[in-house]
């Protein structure tokens, strides 16, 4: 891919004996939506953690924007304008929603210590531009209306779209989601496509998501990579992938496919 924002090459991971991932490559276009999709223990998550510094690659290199990034610290991966969300939400509870996401501010809205203390103008004048540009992506996912509520009071759809807007806060360039719609409804997969494909198309966002629920995967995605314990074993756009026979076997099994006629 010409293209590529960040770029994946031949990664290999292990711990122990087991090979979590196994000389895996992708290539995430700039301005793209791409899903990363396979059973479960494929790997998914393992690539999100390398991709975040979280893990440490046994072969391999991940570049962003044509620059090394594996082995750095994940919050120097964060500053260059990678930011992701979790599997299980990771809110702070008894925060209100707009203080959850005027955290993933702070970097772009800094004060030093004697100005904090003081709560002079410059701490004031940060405060209110932080409280401004964190309603703001509280509006871009859905819930303004629930600015002053405790993160832990929110139902669990709205905890998942506040996570979203706290990684928004970061101001990325790409964006990892980490199953974002697990546990949604249907009409709450629906409302997370439009949110995503708006993100896309207003602010030009890269997107790498993995996901089990293909409601999402298959509205969304412009390309999908399918991993099978630890292995690359098809890619490309969701019509080629949902035929492909290699991940119908990997989801169904051989006599699953075999009734299908793969």
């Amino acid at each position: 891919m010409t293209d590529a924002l960040l770029h994946v090459d031949n990664i290999t991971v292990r711990f122990g004996g087991i090979v979590a991932l196994d000389k895996v490559s992708l290539d995430v276009g700039r301005g793209s939506i791409q899903a990363v999709i396979g059973p479960n223990g494929a790997g998914k998550s393992t690539m999100l953690n390398v991709i975040t510094g979280l893990y440490a690659v046994d072969g391999g290199a991940v570049s962003f924007e044509g620059e090394r990034i594996d082995g750095r610290a994940p919050h120097t991966i964060g500053r260059l304008g990678i930011a992701r969300t979790f599997q299980n939400t990771e809110l702070f509870g008894e925060m209100s929603a707009i203080e959850n996401v005027m955290v993933g501010l702070d970097r772009h809205h800094p004060y030093n210590l004697a100005i904090g203390m003081s709560h002079g103008p410059g701490y004031r004048r940060s405060e209110i531009a932080a409280r401004r540009e964190a309603g703001d992506l509280l509006a871009l996912v859905g819930i303004a209306d629930d600015a002053a509520v405790a993160a832990a009071a929110l139902p669990f759809g709205k905890q998942r779209r506040l996570e979203l807007a706290r990684a928004l806060a970061t101001r990325p360039k790409v964006l990892l989601l980490d199953e974002p719609a697990a546990g949604l409804r249907a009409v709450e997969i629906e409302s997370l496509n439009l949110i995503l494909l708006n993100l896309r198309a207003e602010q030009g966002l890269t997107i790498l998501l993995i996901d089990h629920v293909m409601a999402l995967v298959m509205a969304i995605s412009d390309r999908i990579s399918v991993l099978n314990f630890g292995r690359k074993i098809a890619e490309g756009n969701p019509d080629t992938v949902r035929k492909s026979p290699e991940v119908i076997r990997a989801y169904l099994g051989e006599k699953g496919a075999h009734a299908l006629g793969a």
